[in-house]
């Protein structure tokens, strides 16, 4: 019986701790390369054995032959031998018996060891790709941080530690430049393999960045107290991201912005300044949409769930706060909420009909409206009426 080989257990030990290779597939490896070594050596392998004992990775090799009764009998002596020297092993065996014999793997010839070795080295290449690539295979749609190599064309080579990611132009902050060696997040999203190992690819743009970012650095999303129910991104300029909590005790705007708006800075900080507007998701539309149009203050919003479109009336002062720079806050509006919005000032709506439409029917029975967090009261024709004076008692101002 093979006695333990330490030697090769040590080393099969340190590859399996340092290039993350199982035993199986280093084991399995070995096998094979003794099987060329064989037919290298005796020119076939048909009748050859190789054993291997995963715990103490003694290995034994050894060759089935036919018994002859002398060499005169002998066809192929790669197959047969004859009885006197099959005796040496077992001195009971007859002729026309199969015998089992050793062979000494040690005295094989130079080209059969180099074509063991080889094969060896072949698998621990292969085995090493396919490890790297399921480590970060499994890291598809998270979050990985790398440290910038180099440029490469007007991509940016990235490595994660046991590989490089390619960061496209396409996939880049227009605003942003990184310079060797500065560490950066990304987001995975597609690894391939390659004879040269895994091809990864990530993003600086994609808006489930920011998804995992809140991920990191808020526990109550990542134990689903608070849902991201929606995101609408600019990269490097702005993004809009609807919250809903579970929990009826956990505000998921607060939870979201930290104290002294400690989380989102982390997470804004990450993105080199990208402005984040957390609003609070609502299963009514009309209240969604008019979250989601903050930080602008609206009058009244007409929504249609099943032409997904809307109409919006903001104060005449809220106009260009609502649309925003170059009509940004509400195109991000529009992603988040998955409506056609269309917005127009007071003094637009009372010039359309639009006004009377949508606004009329938000008075209550005095024909008297009150615009949450304004303190402004309305009566039918847009006045503040010199009497109303209504109870507003309950009625919880909103602040910023």
């Amino acid at each position: 019986m093979a006695t333990e080989n330490t030697e090769l257990k040590a080393a099969i030990e340190l590859l399996e701790k340092e290039k993350g290779i199982s035993r199986e597939s280093l084991l399995d490896s070995i096998e094979q390369s003794l099987m060329t070594a064989c037919k290298s050596h005796f020119g076939k392998n048909d009748n050859i054995i190789v054993r291997i004992d995963p715990e103490t990775c003694a290995y034994t090799v050894t060759a089935e032959k036919e018994v002859v009764e002398d060499e005169a009998h002998i066809v192929d002596a790669t197959l047969q031998v004859t009885l006197e020297e099959a005796r040496r092993t077992d001195p009971h065996v007859m002729a026309g018996d199969i015998i089992t014999m050793d062979i000494n793997s040690k005295a094989f010839g130079r080209i059969a060891t180099m074509n063991a070795k080889n094969i060896i080295l072949q698998r621990i290449r292969e085995e090493e790709r396919n490890a790297v690539f399921n480590q970060y295979n499994s890291k598809v749609k998270e979050i990985v941080s790398g440290v910038v190599q180099r440029m490469q064309g007007k991509s940016y080579c990235i490595n994660l530690g046991k590989a490089d990611a390619l960061l496209n132009e396409n996939e880049q902050v227009r605003t942003e430049r990184f310079q060797p060696t500065e560490r950066v997040k990304v987001y995975v999203i597609d690894v391939k393999n390659s004879t040269k190992g895994p091809k990864i690819l990530v993003s600086r743009t994609h808006p489930d960045l920011v998804r995992k970012l809140f991920e990191e650095e808020v526990s109550e999303v990542r134990d689903g107290t608070v849902e991201i129910m929606g995101i609408s991104r600019e990269p490097g300029s702005r993004t809009k991201m609807a919250v809903w909590s579970n929990d009826p005790d956990v505000d998921p705007v607060g939870a979201c912005v930290g104290m002294n708006g400690s989380r989102v800075g982390a997470v804004v900080s990450e993105l080199r300044g990208e402005k984040i507007d957390i609003i609070a998701w609502d299963e009514n539309p009309a209240v969604l949409i008019e979250n989601a149009l903050s930080p602008a203050k609206v009058i009244t919003v007409g929504a249609d769930p099943d032409e997904r479109s809307a109409k919006v009336i903001v104060p005449d002062y809220q106009l260009s706060l609502a649309i925003g720079k170059e009509g940004q806050n509400a195109r991000l509006a529009a992603r988040l909420t998955g409506y056609k919005i269309d917005i127009k000032s007071e003094t637009q709506a009372r010039e359309s009909g639009d006004f009377d439409d949508l606004y009329l029917d938000d008075f209550d029975e005095n024909g008297v409206y009150y615009e949450e967090g304004e303190d402004e009261y309305y009566d039918e024709s847009g006045l503040i009426p010199e009497d109303a004076v209504p109870d507003v008692s309950g009625v919880q101002e909103e602040t910023e």
